[in-house]
């Protein structure tokens, strides 16, 4: 198994409290009276925890699918890339993220900006999938 970019560490516990009302955008209600529970990020982004990793983003080829340079993703090395899913993926020693799309025995890596081109792989191409990304972490 190849080394984690950026692995997720479960020693630490970040908890917040999760409220389950919905929240106003008009006039403020008291929020005391709607908290639920604690709320732990590992619980909500982590699914199997042995086989996640994040990244860090780097570029905009991925911009209309919500990915943002700068942005973490989390990373689920145990699910299937089918077709449609965002993947993480080595090209010919390159890391990128892309959407999978596969079909008549062919395999093809699309960005989701115009200015980018689709990678289809090919026959010789050095090429691996790393895991699917499950979610997306970027500030507003």
């Amino acid at each position: 198994m190849k080394r984690c970019i950026i692995c997720p560490d479960y020693t630490m516990k970040y908890t917040g409290l999760l409220f389950m009302a919905p929240v106003s955008a008009g006039f403020p209600s008291p929020a005391d009276d709607y908290i639920e529970d604690k709320l732990d990020l590992n619980k909500y982004l982590v699914k199997h925890p042995a086989a996640t990793f994040f990244v860090k983003v780097n570029g905009d080829s991925m911009i209309g699918a919500g990915i943002h340079h700068g942005d973490i993703l989390i990373v689920d090395r145990s699910l299937d890339p089918v077709d449609k899913k965002v993947v993480i993926a080595v090209v010919d020693g390159e890391l990128t993220v892309k959407r999978i799309r596969t079909g008549n025995g062919r395999i093809a890596l699309v960005p989701e900006n115009d200015a980018y081109q689709v990678l289809n792989i090919e026959d010789g191409m050095n090429f691996e999938i790393w895991g699917v990304v499950t979610s997306v972490i970027h500030s507003l």
